[in-house]
């Protein structure tokens, strides 16, 4: 079934925005419901949250969009950074109408969404850190694993991307067991798409410059003043449960679950049935 079935009931369109020029957006639910605003990982693109937006759309309004430098949203030459990307999501809350909302952020996003919620506290409502990225790694696995990443990254994402390249990046992203059920021709051919546009082969190699980078950007855990839950897998690379735990015993008023099904750094797309739940749950206040 193509992953664009669960987009049915969604609208994408394209939003300007002052600084970033124009920028794309999937949105589902009514207007006047709170806004939970998802946010993809590096390199990544919407459709990471294709099994969430509409699923939650009868009792949330929920946004998911590209970031710059990312798929369709305008291309910069710039300096990528996680503050630099939190001010995107300041002016693209403007251009929406969204005075604010719950944020919800996997690997990048969930670094972006730590940074917005300590420089504009009155605008979050909740934070959700879905395997996010921004916080101390205290494993020698994670340090190994943030250099496979650099590396799998670069490979995708270099002057000539190929299929297998991608395929090969898309697999760190998923468990294992859920490789033959997920990791599609359609999925990949989708991001390779996106790579091999003329914009994104000068892009991209500037947006993959914040890994190398990861522990100058660190969020600042104590001044998170959001209630906060960080949602995690047994087997997420990098940020292992090791750092999710320290992270969440900095974290003032921080839950942590830790997924039940088989996941990896995707859970959101991994098991939509779960994390559907705990997110309704958690946003909802129940």
């Amino acid at each position: 079934m193509s992953l664009w079935n669960d987009f049915v009931g969604a609208e994408i369109r394209y939003v300007d925005t002052p600084t970033y020029g124009r920028i794309r957006v999937a949105e589902a639910g009514p207007k006047g419901a709170p806004v939970i605003l998802f946010q993809h990982g590096i390199g990544g693109h919407l459709e990471a949250y294709c099994k969430n937006l509409v699923a939650l759309s009868d009792e949330f309004r929920c946004i998911a969009f590209d970031y710059v430098g990312h798929a369709l949203s305008n291309r910069m030459v710039m300096e990528y950074t996680p503050p630099v990307l939190a001010e995107q999501v300041r002016e693209l809350m403007d251009a929406m109408g969204v005075d604010c909302a719950h944020l919800s952020g996997e690997s990048l996003g969930g670094w972006v969404s730590g940074f917005f919620a300590v420089k504009y506290p009155q605008r979050v409502l909740k934070l959700m850190l879905n395997t996010g990225a921004g916080i101390p790694i205290v494993s020698e696995k994670g340090r190994a694993d943030m250099l496979d990443l650099m590396e799998r990254s670069k490979k995708a994402a270099g002057l000539a991307p190929t299929f297998e390249m991608v395929k090969h990046r898309i697999e760190w992203l998923i468990h294992p067991n859920n490789h033959a059920r997920l990791v599609t021709d359609e999925l990949v051919n989708l991001r390779l798409r996106y790579y091999l546009m003329p914009e994104g082969r000068e892009v991209t190699p500037m947006v993959n410059r914040m890994l190398p980078r990861h522990d100058e950007f660190l969020v600042p855990l104590e001044a998170i003043k959001a209630e906060t839950l960080l949602l995690w897998t047994r087997d997420n690379p990098i940020h292992d449960l090791e750092c999710a735990r320290a992270a969440h015993s900095r974290i003032p008023n921080s839950t942590l679950y830790v997924m039940e099904a088989d996941a990896a750094h995707w859970p959101q797309y991994e098991d939509p049935e779960e994390f559907n739940r705990v997110a309704r749950a958690f946003f909802a206040g129940r």
